[in-house]
């Protein structure tokens, strides 16, 4: 019995430890990556320094077709970095310059309105400013400990390596008004066209001389 017993023991020990590796095994990070002769690798290891950069857009924002480096990439990719500012606010403009100091790429949105507000409040943010969003971690205010803590929680780098021609986007309005359509050029150009025809319809009819109704013959 006590055999038994400890048979079991051990089994359940074994099929346990064969779960953990398992969980262990879905939940590593995979990582793509091209080597100087430009063959592709998938690993669970990162990659060397010798990888190429991967190029990456953030958070849907226009990081205008630059390479970063690959761990900053990848940072950006799983984690964007949005940041909410007013005007004037001393606490922004410390938010947005620590931002840049530590070379990390972000988006900017602005707050002047009531639709900014809104936009703001769905963001977690409760009208303090500045407010910071690095992937789902959030912060109000700007406190330099806790941004470099959430940024270093989602493995952006420590020091700048931002490339040299990297330009950060154009701040903008939390809600940008919706930009009208313009017209529709074809349209125009259908309706030019008609008019052109109808006024070439016209001088025609004036130019062609009046017929008479007088009997053939007939002298006034």
């Amino acid at each position: 019995m006590i055999f038994a017993i400890t048979s079991n023991v051990r089994h359940g020990a074994f099929l346990g430890l064969a779960m953990l590796l398992c969980m262990g095994s879905a939940s590593a990070q995979m990582y793509k990556w091209v080597d100087a002769s430009g063959k592709t690798h998938f690993s669970d290891q990162p990659p060397p320094p010798t990888a190429k950069p991967s190029q990456i857009k953030a958070g849907g924002g226009d990081m205008g077709g630059v390479s970063l480096p690959y761990a900053l990439a990848t940072a950006t990719r799983n984690f964007p970095v949005i940041l909410f500012t007013t005007n004037p606010c001393a606490g922004c403009d410390e938010g947005r310059n620590f931002l840049k100091a530590r070379g990390i790429p972000f988006i900017e949105k602005t707050v002047g309105s009531d639709a900014d507000v809104e936009k703001l409040k769905e963001a977690g943010g409760n009208g303090s400013m500045p407010f910071l969003t690095v992937g789902s971690a959030k912060s109000t205010g700007f406190q330099a400990e806790a941004w470099n803590s959430m940024l270093n929680v989602a493995l952006y780098p420590t020091s700048k390596m931002l490339p040299a021609n990297y330009q950060y986007p154009t701040a903008a309005s939390a809600a940008p008004k919706p930009v009208k359509a313009g017209p529709d050029q074809a349209a125009l150009r259908a309706a030019a066209a008609a008019q052109e025809a109808e006024k070439r319809r016209k001088e025609a009819a004036a130019a062609k001389p009046a017929s008479s109704t007088a009997p053939p013959g007939f002298q006034f």
